[in-house]
């Protein structure tokens, strides 16, 4: 069961919305990103993508923080927030990141070209019998096509990306994009969730919404909190405790060959969904998915 699996399951008697008062939780927040440095100064938008530069900074959280974090989002279960614990340093070089997930409309034009990813020739080891359902229930390609594309698997993720001439970001990188030059909670600052900022389970949507409905970050990035979890390149693992630069769970971005098709291992996802809590929202909440689960609630976008 996934973290994420785990709090649906835990209800929202132990999920009621983020407090008003979050904003004076800030000693419980970790200090990835550096304030006093300009987001102008920091990224620049360039066509679809957003140039991030590198720096230097923390992730993660130490374990001494996870009472309060735990009163700040309302939520009975410190065991929660183990997977964020130790806090560690990275050092990013520059990369670039898509300003929006990856809609149904430009994934078609992909599987339009590659037939062996469209979902009546998908081999069924690299899905879970999910992929693309919902081109066919709802014809999503017309009806929806500025939307994320979901019930796609992590294979297929990598596998787009690599067709444009890209990668899935690390989740150091991803991290680090969201939050937008900002220490804070949330990608838009410590302000609580509210459906004026995501696309979340207290939102009512129950579904994706279009990218980019929702205000961007300082950086130009939307949808980095809430409508589609996002699939990034790292296996699922416990964080180090030792500094790291350029930071990938098993050491590849699975650039060119077919390694990618025989990876077993859970991936990271990031940023919550249109059925995430608050906590999903939050920068530094982490979770895990198998790479054949398309799933409804499961998206990309791409790095380079």
């Amino acid at each position: 069961m996934s973290r994420s699996e785990l709090i649906s399951v835990l209800g929202s008697a132990l999920l009621a919305a983020l407090p008003q008062n979050c904003v004076a939780q800030a000693e419980h927040r970790s200090a990835l990103g550096s304030s006093s440095q300009g987001a102008s100064a920091a990224h620049t938008v360039i066509g679809s993508m957003v140039l991030v530069h590198g720096a230097t900074a923390q992730m993660g959280i130490d374990a001494a923080q996870i009472s309060s974090l735990a009163k700040t989002f309302n939520i009975n279960a410190p065991d929660l927030f183990q997977d964020e614990v130790p806090k560690h340093l990275v050092t990013i070089d520059d990369f670039y990141i898509d300003s929006y997930p990856v809609t149904n409309a430009e994934f078609k034009k992909f599987t339009d070209v590659n037939p062996e990813w469209r979902p009546d020739r998908i081999p069924r080891t690299l899905q879970n019998g999910n992929y693309l359902k919902h081109w066919k229930e709802q014809d999503a390609v017309k009806t929806r096509p500025g939307h994320p594309v979901v019930n796609v698997s992590w294979y297929a993720a990598v596998a787009y990306c690599r067709w444009v001439g890209k990668r899935l970001p690390t989740e150091a990188e991803w991290e680090y994009a969201a939050r937008g030059g900002l220490n804070t909670l949330f990608p838009w600052g410590d302000d609580p969730v509210d459906a004026t900022r995501a696309n979340f389970s207290a939102s009512g949507i129950g579904t994706t919404t279009p990218v980019g409905h929702y205000p961007a970050n300082r950086y130009g990035l939307f949808d980095m909190a809430g409508n589609v979890w996002q699939f990034v390149a790292d296996e699922w693992k416990p964080y180090p405790s030792n500094p790291q630069k350029d930071p990938v769970a098993r050491g590849d971005l699975f650039l060119d060959g077919t390694t990618f098709l025989q990876v077993n291992t859970r991936r990271v996802i990031r940023g919550g969904s249109f059925g995430g809590e608050p906590v999903n929202l939050w920068v530094e909440y982490r979770d895990s998915h198998p790479p054949d689960g398309a799933r409804e609630f499961v998206g990309f976008r791409c790095a380079k």
